[in-house]
């Protein structure tokens, strides 16, 4: 292929990711996918290798990009399979993300895989939102090994009671998986009955090896040497705080390494993560790094190596909790290793960002009255100062890339009301270029809920960079008076809880110049 025909396949590949997107959307019922879009799609070639993907959650996709070869290779695949998979240690990330993917055949030939993640909010946890303050991966759902979802064409019995994998057809969220799937499917086998396999084939190899130029490239501009920075999250909600977050960066010639052996050790709480998932905050903050033009396949992370020790808070080992360390130590490892490149091109790197995605889950139990409801979401922060620009307001950040549940299908959906929803002004932190604001949410509960807070940044403030002052951290409260960072509790009809999320740091000595928060 020429550079224009090059282009041309990367464009359809890539479009083929954004509506599966759109279909598993329009076909979700629940809010978490539907609304807030906590989901993500993509395409693997034969060996499991990521060939293309849409810009869906970075997490999700950067922990499949690691670990999918390994979950594809041990099955025997055959036309109208489907495979379903949530365990965090052959792959996932935590409970609620289920993984759905698919074989694509041209003829008798495998071509590749299509898969999506998607995000439940009831996955077998007795509490609501499948969240909770956790110490054994048991205690956070149904773990789900690979299994067959379909195999040739066929629904399987004998699959986990869960919402939507009962009876003889499938229903709810798992349904719109599937159809995702199936819709990648039929459009990759025209894409590839129209190019030919062969050619298609070829696609696949250039396609890889432009994006490794461009990563080399990209490698190569930066600073040679050893780069070492420390982070702590703030607790584990089991009485364990200030847990070590540390990363020896080294850049030369051949490409960068990650070397995070000397993170802390698992700890008792659910803040431990797989390595896919560290694996994931690497490749996303060097691909910040990359050109936009950047196919977003696996020839971008060929010389990016990472370095863990089995048994650590990021490289944790079964039964380990892991529920937080998806979202939370994810979200602060992107600090981590942001704090490190910033040594290497100050010029390039911004502040610390919010720091948490804010996890709130909520419901209530089956009654004989009514069915059980389950919530999730995250919420947005305030985005670190750069060199040359302020920080964004009120934002999702990094390693989240999911949109706020508007206020009408909350209140719609479930026995809550939202008296407040605003910029938490000020809490930017001050610099040469300020930091974005956080938000300010406060829920009202309608009727008798089981609550669970995940929660970060609330000891521990998000720092500044070049002399710019640190974001405000976060607060919880509940009818006022304050709540640990990790909370669950039975809350009661009239009660309030006010969730502040934190602000971004700032940049660089404030002066004269000095954007304002305003």
């Amino acid at each position: 292929m020429n550079a224009i025909e090059l282009k041309l396949f990367a464009s359809r590949v890539s479009a083929i990711c954004d509506e599966m997107g759109l279909v598993l959307r329009r076909a979700a019922f629940s809010p978490n996918i539907k609304d807030r879009l906590d989901f993500s799609c993509a395409l693997f070639g034969p060996q499991g290798e990521l060939f293309a993907q849409a810009a869906h959650i970075p997490v999700h996709l950067g922990s499949m990009a690691y670990a999918m070869g390994d979950l594809v290779g041990q099955q025997h695949w055959q036309p109208g399979d489907m495979l379903v998979v949530n365990d965090p240690y052959l792959g996932g990330t935590h409970l609620p993300d289920v993984t759905v993917i698919a074989p694509v055949f041209a003829g008798a030939s495998l071509a590749g895989f299509v898969a999506n993640r998607a995000h439940h909010a009831n996955i077998g946890c007795t509490t609501p939102g499948s969240m909770p303050v956790s110490k054994t991966l048991e205690e956070e759902g149904e773990i789900i090994p690979p299994s067959w979802l379909l195999r040739g064409g066929k629904l399987q019995v004998g699959l986990p009671n869960l919402p939507g994998l009962q009876g003889e057809a499938l229903s709810g969220d798992f349904a719109a998986q599937a159809g995702a799937n199936q819709v990648g499917c039929e459009r990759l086998q025209a894409l590839i009955a129209a190019m030919g396999l062969q050619e298609y084939r070829d696609g696949m190899t250039q396609l890889n090896d432009y994006a490794e130029r461009l990563a080399k490239r990209t490698l190569a501009s930066l600073t040679p040497g050893r780069y070492s920075f420390t982070d702590y999250l703030d607790d584990d909600g089991q009485g364990n705080s200030r847990i070590r977050l540390n990363l020896h960066l080294q850049i030369n010639s051949a490409g960068v390494q990650l070397d995070l052996r000397d993170c802390a050790p698992m700890v008792p709480g659910n803040l431990n993560c797989p390595e896919s998932v560290a694996a994931a905050a690497a490749y996303y903050c060097f691909r910040c790094l990359m050109p936009a033009e950047a196919p977003a396949c696996a020839g971008l992370f060929r010389h990016i190596e990472l370095l863990t020790t089995l048994g650590t808070v990021v490289n944790a080992e079964r039964p380990a909790a892991v529920a937080a360390g998806n979202v939370e130590t994810s979200t602060r490892l992107v600090d981590l290793i942001f704090g490190a490149l910033a040594q290497a091109m100050p010029e390039r790197i911004p502040a610390a960002s919010q720091g948490t995605m804010n996890n709130i889950a909520m419901g209530s139990a089956a009654t004989a009255t009514g069915e059980r409801w389950d919530y999730y979401e995250t919420l947005a922060g305030g985005l670190g100062a750069g060199p040359r620009w302020p920080g964004l307001h009120a934002v999702h950040s990094h390693m989240t890339n999911t949109l706020n549940t508007p206020i009408e299908s909350l209140e719609m959906h479930y026995p809550l009301r939202i008296r407040r929803y605003s910029r938490r002004r000020g809490s930017g932190g001050a610099g040469q270029h300020a930091g974005g604001d956080g938000v300010v949410r406060e829920y009202e509960f309608l009727a008798a809920t089981d609550l669970t807070l995940l929660t970060e940044r609330r000891e521990l403030a998000p720092w500044g960079l070049q002399g710019g002052q640190d974001g405000v951290s976060g607060s919880n409260r509940l009818n006022g008076d304050a709540l640990p960072g990790k909370f669950n509790r039975l809350v009661q009809a009239g009660d309030r809880l006010v969730v502040e999320t934190p602000g971004g740091g700032g940049w660089g000595h404030a002066n004269a110049d000095s954007d304002a928060a305003g």
